[in-house]
């Protein structure tokens, strides 16, 4: 049988574990490009590069993969430029992460990660964002592999519908082993900010932008729960951002 071909992408720059741990995954199950920021990416959303030149350079961190590439732009970008630049075919799914950190909640909307994953599925791919609980850069991912390797495997057999990718996220598993997989939804939640101001030696102002995550949702059928209580997480997310919900009431103003 041929073997699928597998887009790699991530925000935490092409040489995070995370990323190199995630392409030795799909290594087993079919033939990967790799096209990732050539620095980090965090929280860059949805951003795209617009008014500076991008750039891309062939890498051999990985014997066993021909086509590797590093991309100046964000993690969007990196999906742009494989559809449109690099591949002679759409790949038969793109997945990104892992990700060093949450993408839980409403961590979704900021996660260059999910952008990612969210551009491949725009563009009629199957995608999965990966991410994890652990910030470390030390992190052992081994634990995830096994559920990685399912849940990937379940979309290439399946398929997605339509307009959906998939939000994953795996909790920590310093403590004791992943107890299993939850199908779920977002999560009600907030950060609660503020901006830290400082002033340079030459008398300048600056900010650091400061917050703490706070889970206003008490379901258990949210990925919050289902992280809290050691299990992966897993959420579709579909990107027609349309509150259907709301158009009979907006239809009901008097706006013509």
């Amino acid at each position: 049988m041929k073997k699928p071909l597998i887009l790699v992408t991530n925000d935490d720059s092409i040489v995070a574990p995370g990323i190199r741990f995630l392409i030795s995954v799909m290594k087993e199950i079919g033939d990967v490009i790799v096209v990732a920021p050539d620095s980090p990416q965090s929280a860059m959303g949805h951003a795209i590069t617009i008014n500076n030149t991008l750039h891309i350079d062939k890498v051999n961190l990985d014997k066993d993969i021909e086509h590797e590439y590093s991309c100046s732009g964000t993690p969007v970008d990196c999906v742009k430029m494989a559809v449109h630049e690099i591949l002679k075919r759409k790949p038969d799914l793109c997945v990104s992460g892992i990700n060093h950190g949450s993408n839980s909640s409403i961590n979704v909307i900021y996660s260059g990660t999910m952008s990612a994953a969210v551009e491949a599925g725009i563009e009629g791919i199957p995608a999965i964002g990966f991410s994890h609980l652990d910030y470390g850069w030390g992190t052992d991912f081994e634990p995830t592999k096994e559920y990685i390797k399912k849940i990937t495997l379940e979309v290439l057999e399946h398929g997605l519908p339509e307009g959906v990718v998939l939000n994953v996220n795996f909790p920590k598993t310093e403590e004791e082993p992943i107890k299993g997989i939850q199908v779920c939804r977002q999560a009600k939640a907030a950060w609660v900010e503020k901006f830290d101001k400082r002033t340079n030696p030459q008398g300048k102002e600056y900010y650091w932008l400061t917050g703490e995550f706070v889970n206003l949702d008490k379901g258990e059928d949210t990925d919050e729960w289902a992280l809290k209580n050691g299990y992966v997480s897993v959420v579709p997310v579909q990107f027609d951002l349309t509150a259907y919900h709301a158009i009979q009431t907006l239809n009901s103003w008097n706006l013509k």
